[in-house]
């Protein structure tokens, strides 16, 4: 009998009962906006923005509206300018490149490995072209951040983390977005924490974060902000600052607050589904598993595998084949861009010399969410399926 998968790869969690209690009380009293307060009131949004600092062990949390805009304010406050080269990865997804464009700076693409992270060679080779390297943990893996900050600090590099997917995730027990200057994280649905739309910057320079408090719209309320640098500080930045409103709200911080609380307990549940998955796949023939180094705290809200040097009609079989049996796979080597997946040379509004190596890799990595609606038992069942049909298809080829 052909076993099918029968559940849906986008339904995440229900919202945690006392973040629903605590996005009713805000609706409430009617005070959505972060700087709506009531006498003595701190806010949703100002405690929220401690929690997280203190969960990640920054100086400075700024909750924002989205990652994307975490991460353009990130290149604003660091004094990036139009036409100014920013280094970032070939593998990532459109709001990378996109805010860096958002500022009219110009993306410079730094090549792939087959472990999905930045190519530390390449990018070792393209340090003299520019001064910023936006460094995307794509789909959760971390490169060696140790021998990244090298080649960054050497060069005079500063590096802004992008963690949309690599919250709760460490390199040697230093938390995601602590190894560079500023650290970008999303609250989008599909990312570690659910609010629909929303992000979080953390730094622990003074300046900057005065300057991404500025941007996001604070006007001269930056005081009821959770934790913010000195009066000083801003008064030494806030005439020269524009504001790019982008702030986050009462309403998404009362919903991530309980979220945050439970962040740990939620990251080694997605762990346990991952290594299900990981363990039915390793020995398929034609599919390379990616390796996760020790030095590495993952977090598998989502897993990746190879089908390195298939053609292209035979990796459109095999996620058609799954597809049939219920199990959604996404494609990042298609030459059209197809829902969230894209390649560099997908964003034509940059010019962007080919890179062979990377191109190979790019064309062979399938990707699948594993929400946690899905029970360890259903993780089995989908790695069964997908083994089935590569092996199907793989033995086809041979």
């Amino acid at each position: 009998m052909t076993e099918i998968f029968k559940g849906s790869f986008t339904q995440q969690e229900p919202i945690p009962e006392d973040g629903i209690r605590a996005a009713m009380e805000v609706l409430q009293h009617g005070r959505l906006h972060r700087y709506n307060l009531a006498s003595g009131e701190d806010g949703e949004t100002a405690l929220l923005e401690r929690e997280f600092a203190a969960y990640t062990g920054a100086k400075y949390a700024l909750a924002v509206a989205s990652g994307g805009y975490a991460m353009a304010t990130a290149l604003r406050a660091i004094g990036v300018k139009p036409g100014e080269r920013v280094l970032t990865n070939a593998f990532t997804l459109a709001p990378v490149p996109g805010a860096i464009a958002s500022i009219e700076a110009v993306p410079v693409f730094v090549g792939v490995t087959e472990s999905l992270t930045i190519d530390l060679d390449d990018l070792r080779a393209k340090a003299d072209q520019a001064a910023v390297l936006m460094l995307s943990h794509m789909r959760g893996h971390l490169c060696d951040m140790d021998q990244l900050i090298q080649i960054c600090d050497e060069a005079g590099i500063t590096v802004i983390e992008d963690c949309a997917h690599t919250m709760g995730a460490a390199w040697k027990g230093r938390p995601s977005g602590r190894d560079g200057l500023i650290g970008c994280y999303s609250t989008q649905t599909y990312k570690h924490m659910n609010s629909g739309e929303g992000g979080f910057f953390v730094t622990d320079d003074d300046e900057v974060m005065a300057r991404a408090v500025i941007l996001s719209g604070s006007y001269m309320l930056y005081g009821r902000n959770g934790v913010v640098p000195s009066a000083e500080v801003f008064e030494r930045v806030k005439y020269h600052t524009p504001n790019v409103s982008g702030r986050m709200d009462n309403l998404r911080a009362a919903i991530l607050r309980p979220q945050l609380a439970a962040l740990e307990k939620q990251c080694a549940a997605w762990n346990d589904r991952y290594r299900v998955v990981e363990d039915g796949l390793r020995g398929t023939p034609g599919l390379t598993v990616v390796e996760r180094p020790e030095e590495e705290t993952y977090v598998g809200s989502s897993i990746q595998f190879l089908l390195l040097d298939w053609s292209e009609a035979a990796i459109a079989d095999v996620l058609a084949r799954c597809s049939k049996r219920g199990v959604e796979l996404k494609w990042f080597g298609g030459a059209e861009p197809t829902g969230f997946t894209s390649r560099y040379d997908s964003w034509r509004y940059v010019s962007s010399e080919r890179m062979p190596e990377s191109d190979r890799v790019l064309k062979g990595i399938v990707d699948m969410r594993l929400p946690l609606t899905f029970s360890e038992k259903d993780c089995a069942l989908i790695s069964r399926i997908i083994r089935a049909e590569v092996g199907t298809v793989f033995q086809g080829q041979s």
